[in-house]
């Protein structure tokens, strides 16, 4: 089935797999073109390949880079010509373990890759193409940005700084571009395997719906969220989580 273009590109963070990568298969899937950037050419070279290289490009840095959040954002515009939709999806989480012991200096690369790598890729789309002509922003958050989270703490902190960013970046671009968010909790991805591996039924148990999350999951939240269904929201945070807040304060 041909698949009818609908004329509008995406921008999106970490998405050679995983989340992101769900995320541009679905705003490929409803006709939309898209840029993902990740870390590795060959992943990206896949992903851009799967998802169509028609409909796809790639290029490839360190989300925390601000040439890099300039070069993609550019490379948007000399492809397509606009850039509808950003959605900041590239996180990274390299500890576990109690706050009290955190490195700070780690702390610190989490909250430059997770938080401002978003304000910087933000930033740069509104003044190329969303400041005249409009749009939307989806933010990746998680369950962990407004619940506690132990042992990944720092994670948690720099999910609730991007709730936060939400908020300011909604307040401030409005009218003319939402700005919402995404909170999920546990999704099957590489990035999440450690929360899951070897005990995937004992961790898909605790959730209502009896399941832990997909990327399919939040691509469809995030296709909700940049289309003219939600155009009356804005500054929001989304959670989606198979139902697992429902057992809050359960016994």
């Amino acid at each position: 089935m041909t698949v009818q273009e609908s004329g509008k590109v995406a921008l999106i963070t970490g998405a050679s797999r995983g989340i992101g990568y769900g995320i541009a298969e679905a705003l490929v899937a409803r006709g939309d073109r898209v840029v993902i950037t990740g870390r590795g050419e060959d992943a990206l070279k896949e992903a851009v390949e799967r998802l169509g290289a028609d409909r796809a490009t790639g290029i490839a840095g360190k989300a925390h880079d601000e040439a890099h959040q300039a070069a993609a954002v550019e490379r948007a515009m000399e492809v397509y010509g606009r850039v509808d939709y950003l959605v900041n999806n590239a996180g990274t989480n390299p500890v576990f373990g109690p706050m009290a012991e955190l490195d700070l200096n780690v702390a610190r690369k989490v909250y430059e890759t997770n938080v401002i790598s978003a304000l910087g890729f933000a930033q740069q789309t509104w003044k190329a193409w969303q400041r005249e002509n409009g749009g939307a922003i989806v933010n990746i958050a998680s369950v962990a940005g407004v619940s506690a989270s132990p042992f990944i703490g720092a994670y948690g902190m720099s999910k609730a700084a991007m709730v936060n960013l939400t908020l300011q970046l909604a307040h401030e671009f409005a009218p003319v571009v939402r700005v919402n968010a995404i909170a999920p909790a546990v999704v099957k991805t590489k990035f999440a395997e450690a929360l899951y591996e070897g005990r995937e039924a004992e961790a898909a148990a605790a959730y209502p719906l009896g399941r832990l999350g997909v990327p399919q999951d939040i691509g469809g939240a995030a296709a909700f969220l940049t289309s003219e269904q939600s155009d009356w929201v804005t500054g929001q945070t989304l959670v989606v989580d198979g139902g697992i807040f429902l057992n809050a304060g359960v016994a």
